[in-house]
């Protein structure tokens, strides 16, 4: 069959290289038809949150131009995955069907029914990895269960996950003799209609090109520090990969390979953490996978009965970036107006949410989803359950970390304070972290008006503590 269409089905793998479902497509003689399909409602009450489709939106934009180049291009559907696709094959005429796995629950079950259904009309259907170094379900423990500990999952990853070289962009896609209907980027209204993005759009650069760029960036500038710079917020330490791995804008593969490629002996340290870090992300979707109820529920049972508080006015204070606490509030805005927050910080100002007020931490993890470039299911889940004390691995409960000297430790100058709140950016460092202790003269001087300009804490963190350890150890 030297002319069969071939459909190659983009979702979370918005790139040109190493990229082995169209890598595959390619191979044949005959005509590739790209295609992504927006289908909010296939993802089981995941669809892509505000900040992800604005994101999306361009990294759809860089593929499709991506694919121009190649004489081809990238033809955008909206509705049903199963009804679309079955359209598209009817309109070309195709008889291959080319896509890369997703691991989330929703995801695998379209996946299921789509193999179903097009056997049914003689299309041959095959999927790829080309998300993760290793499958879900190709790592296990000793008795061939899932692992709940990072440390002895990392071990065992690590040694069997021979990923080999990155394989090469296609030079040429031949397209087919006519291009079915498409849709515009434009048309999925995906951007807001009131511009709020202007610093998502400020702070990144989706698609393939910008992901590249932020690695080359990273190695060069970053690498060989990583270990010693990774947790502190007031420095340029980390990758900023996380959105860009999310699109599937590079892939596990080729960040691997560059990294190990660039290693030397004053890198070494940095690049062992680093990959131990996407490590993490591996445990993540190994988890995702095993224990697919974790995106609603705690993966610990005794979880069941944890008093949890419904708390509107603190959720709401802790949302806006107004709880009173320096580098809980900067996180926050700097989440709202890049899109993406530290992961540090991310860990603080998830512990605040979950031990300090005792809210859900199902409810963080929404709003978290709705507001992150980056958001990732099996990372988002797996990061708010470990904060919580309630998920694999998770951080002892008796962990409640402490707003004031966290910032102290990895915010020592209060630059990433002072840029993310300006009201307190005259204050002295001594006081910076906590405002409340500075006397009249210096917030003066500051022209800090605690109350007005800057809220005054909405809890005080020692009894917070008290109460959280008593409510964990109820439930232990």
């Amino acid at each position: 069959m030297p002319n069969t269409v071939s459909l190659v089905w983009f979702r979370q793998d918005l790139r040109m290289r190493d990229n082995p479902a169209l890598h595959m497509a390619a191979q044949f003689s005959g005509p590739v038809v790209p295609v992504f399909i927006w289908s909010p409602d296939d993802e089981g009450g995941w669809a892509p949150g505000a900040a992800a489709r604005v994101w999306l939106a361009a990294s759809l934009e860089q593929l499709d131009a991506s694919l121009a180049k190649r004489k081809s291009r990238l033809i955008i559907r909206r509705g049903p995955v199963l009804e679309t696709l079955a359209d598209l094959v009817r309109a070309t005429g195709a008889r291959r069907l080319f896509w890369t796995r997703r691991y989330e629950p929703a995801a695998q079950a379209v996946e299921r029914e789509l193999e179903r259904a097009m056997a049914a009309v003689g299309v041959q259907c095959q999927s790829f990895n080309g998300s993760l170094w290793r499958e879900p379900w190709e790592t296990a423990n000793s008795g061939g269960e899932p692992f709940k500990v990072f440390t002895a999952f990392w071990k065992a990853h690590q040694r069997a996950a021979a990923t080999g070289d990155p394989l090469p962009a296609p030079e040429r896609l031949r397209p087919p003799k006519t291009w079915p209907a498409s849709l515009a980027v434009e048309d999925l209204a995906l951007r807001p209609a009131i511009p709020w993005d202007d610093g998502i759009r400020e702070a990144w650069t989706p698609g393939e090109a910008g992901a590249h760029a932020a690695l080359t960036r990273f190695i060069n500038e970053s690498l060989a520090d990583y270990a010693d710079h990774r947790e502190r917020p007031d420095k340029t330490g980390t990758s900023r990969l996380s959105p860009h791995l999310r699109f599937g804008e590079i892939s596990p593969r080729q960040i691997r390979h560059a990294v190990e490629s660039a290693a030397t002996e004053a890198n070494a340290k940095g690049a062992e953490c680093f990959l131990r870090e996407l490590g993490w992300r591996e445990f993540s979707y190994h988890l995702l996978h095993h224990y697919p109820h974790t995106v609603d529920e705690s993966l610990r049972l005794s979880f069941v009965g944890f008093p949890w508080r419904d708390d509107p006015p603190n959720f709401d204070a802790w949302r806006r970036g107004r709880t009173g606490y320096p580098l809980i509030d900067a996180g926050m805005r700097e989440l709202w107006r890049t899109g993406w927050m530290h992961n540090r910080v991310r860990m603080v100002v998830a512990s605040f949410l979950t031990k300090d007020l005792l809210i859900p931490w199902q409810t963080g993890s929404r709003l978290f989803w709705d507001c992150l470039v980056d958001a990732d299911l099996a990372n988002n889940t797996m990061g708010w359950q470990w904060t919580a004390g309630c998920g694999a691995d998770a951080a002892p409960y008796f962990r409640v970390f402490n707003p004031v000297t966290q910032a102290q430790r990895f915010d020592p100058q209060g630059a990433y304070v002072r840029r993310w709140i300006p009201e307190l950016a005259a204050l002295p460092d001594r006081y910076l972290h906590q405002p409340w202790k500075a006397p009249e003269t210096a917030l003066a001087e500051a022209s800090v008006r605690l109350g007005h300009t800057y809220p005054r804490p909405i809890i005080d963190h020692a009894q917070a503590r008290i109460r959280a350890l008593d409510a964990y150890n109820a439930v232990r």
